[in-house]
């Protein structure tokens, strides 16, 4: 691991130092006009050619961030992977940017990241193209939609416990992922045939893996290898959208949506746009979820109380649904008030999406200060969830707290504004119906050290939270509902 950061730092200096020129030349053009005018929030940009890369990349991020907050207030500056920046750390800020100005600002990616993940992807558009697939994406995500998925995501959640049950010790992280990467396929192609399914895990896994390595295609390397997994993609994807045309049926799921949506003068999407929106639709959907999963078995594991209060409330679903032989259904996933608060509070706690990259179109006045065109602004997400002005002891794991909806703008785990994630109600039933499945059915037990943080972008347990699963008696989770 230490090999590995001592990598990454050799690179982000080298691509820092080669960009710097051309930053350097564009942060002086037409900048001392301006700065009449409005001055750039304060901060530190760092030193020459690498700014502050590496006092971000040495230490937990949030760290980095918090002691810029407490030293410099809710808007500073910084330069960071080539980047100049300013980062906003109040509601207000994050309001300014995603929702009534967000016209103003742009979603940015690395080049080399888009290039996996495919440029027609949703989440790399504003304006009329992002505007119409996004309506499709929340059309074929609908609570309609979802309800009628519900018991097939029953059968992926029980299909991935008996598995985890029979595991000496599972990465509940990985696990998670191929669980959510599940739900996934069924929720973009309906049922799909197990050897397109099997050939589309494995090959977004190279492109997963390869996602947040070095963009280098020298051979051999984890992101030249997911380049050449993605291509084999784009091949399996185009045979099932060729058998999807074939049988001409109108289908209810994404690809039955894409495949038939038309723009004003009857245009459709292109194989390349439906095939970028696929991928698109799994990247967001599968580290996310699997990050919250994983936090959400270890908070209860590590809140007794929590959990048996938990236990409680889905035990009485269970002995409503005559000993867990009914499927679950909407109106039960609907009224778990416990279960769902527990689900916002790890997404506080988690925060899995920590911040989110916009770049600035025009120069822009926020509070009496500059953001220059260009330059990238962050919205940081984790530090207005783990305000105490917010959210009082913010450290500590009390679902109670959302027995109030908490205010405006200070509670963001799925983003805001026309970006906001599509996919959010999606993402939070597979979790209700994991978890009812999970303490109605099993026990589990946290292996080895409890403490500490991996980022791999999103922030997981160290180790992926080894975990033993056990699978209780018929005898055993009858006495359980009796008990409770």
């Amino acid at each position: 691991m230490e090999t590995v950061s001592i990598l990454l730092y050799i690179f982000l200096f080298l691509s820092t130092l080669l960009s710097y020129p051309f930053i350097r030349r564009k942060q002086k053009g037409g900048l001392v006009k301006r700065s009449a005018a409005y001055k750039l929030p304060p901060g530190s940009m760092g030193w020459p050619c690498i700014g502050e890369t590496l006092q971000l990349y040495s230490q937990d991020p949030n760290i980095f961030f918090a002691t810029k907050q407490n030293r410099y207030g809710d808007i500073f500056k910084t330069h960071v992977l080539g980047c100049p920046c300013v980062m906003l750390t109040s509601p207000e800020a994050a309001r300014f940017v995603l929702v009534t100005h967000g016209h103003l600002f742009k979603p940015t990616y690395p080049r080399s990241k888009e290039k996996l993940i495919g440029s027609s992807a949703l989440f790399f558009h504003q304006g009329n193209y992002h505007t119409c697939l996004r309506k499709l994406i929340l059309s074929s995500l609908s609570p309609d939609s979802i309800r009628k998925l519900i018991p097939d995501i029953e059968a992926i959640a029980m299909s991935a416990l008996e598995s985890w049950s029979r595991t000496q010790v599972t990465n509940t992280f990985d696990e998670t992922k191929k669980f959510s990467f599940n739900v996934g396929i069924l929720s973009i192609f309906g049922h799909l045939d197990i050897s397109y399914r099997e050939k589309l895990e494995e090959n977004y896994s190279i492109v997963d893996k390869g996602y947040n390595s070095f963009p280098t295609i020298i051979p051999g390397t984890a992101y030249q290898k997911a380049l050449v997994a993605r291509k084999r993609l784009n091949r399996i994807l185009s045979e099932i959208i060729c058998e999807r045309k074939e049988t001409r049926l109108v289908e209810k799921n994404l690809l039955g949506h894409l495949l038939n949506l038309k723009g004003e003068r009857g245009q459709t999407l292109t194989e390349d746009q439906i095939v970028d929106n696929i991928i698109g639709v799994l990247f967001a959907a599968q580290d996310t979820t699997a990050s919250a999963l994983t936090w959400i078995l270890k908070y209860l594991y590590d809140n007794p109380r929590v959990l048996e209060a938990v236990k409680a409330e889905q035990n009485a679903i269970y002995e409503a649904n005559d000993g867990g032989k009914m499927p679950l259904t909407w109106a039960q996933t609907r009224n778990m008030p416990l279960t769902y608060r527990v689900v916002l509070e790890t997404l506080r706690m988690a925060s899995i999406i920590s911040f989110t990259f916009r770049e600035a179109t025009v120069d822009v006045e926020y509070n009496g200060y500059l953001i220059p065109k260009g330059w990238k602004v962050m919205p940081l997400f984790r530090n207005i969830h783990h305000n105490p002005e917010f959210f009082p002891d913010p450290q500590s794991f009390d679902p109670s707290r959302f027995e109030v909806a908490p205010k405006p703008h200070t509670f963001m785990p799925f983003g805001k504004g026309v970006h906001a994630c599509p996919g959010n109600e999606l993402a939070k039933i597979q979790m209700l119906i994991l978890i009812h499945h999970l303490v109605t059915k099993f026990r589990w037990e946290v292996v080895g050290s409890q403490s500490g943080i991996q980022y791999g972008p999103f922030p997981v347990p160290r180790q992926g939270l080894p975990t033993r699963f056990q699978k209780l008696s018929s005898t055993t989770a009858l006495q359980d509902v009796t008990l409770n």
